[in-house]
């Protein structure tokens, strides 16, 4: 009786959590913006404008990606977009060669 009425959200609940992350990410980077910039600018050395195109594409890709994801719009796009985002992600941190964050 419970999967009978439940069925038709489960799908959402589970694409809503495949993408959570992403979500706290995205939201995470709108409420530290000037932490994030600062982190990157410090980092980098690349300055503040260029940093702050650095997270705003964070923001908006992990943003969008995730609006995509849950209104089953473009989706392979979407993922392909939060995959680049890990990527670029990976080589802005300097994750790669954290192997213990790597392997979490």
């Amino acid at each position: 009786q419970f999967l009978r009425v439940t069925k038709q959200y489960l799908p959402h609940v589970a694409r809503l959590c495949l993408i959570s992350t992403f979500l706290e990410d995205g939201i995470r980077m709108w409420f530290q913006w000037s932490e994030q910039r600062d982190y990157i600018d410090g980092t980098w050395n690349c300055g503040y404008f260029l940093a702050s195109i650095f997270v705003f594409t964070n923001l908006f890709g992990q943003l969008s990606g995730c609006i995509l994801v849950l209104s089953r719009n473009f989706v392979q796009y979407a993922c392909f977009g939060l995959f680049g985002i890990i990527a670029l992600q990976t080589i802005a941190y300097s994750i790669l060669w954290d192997l213990k964050f790597l392997m979490r």
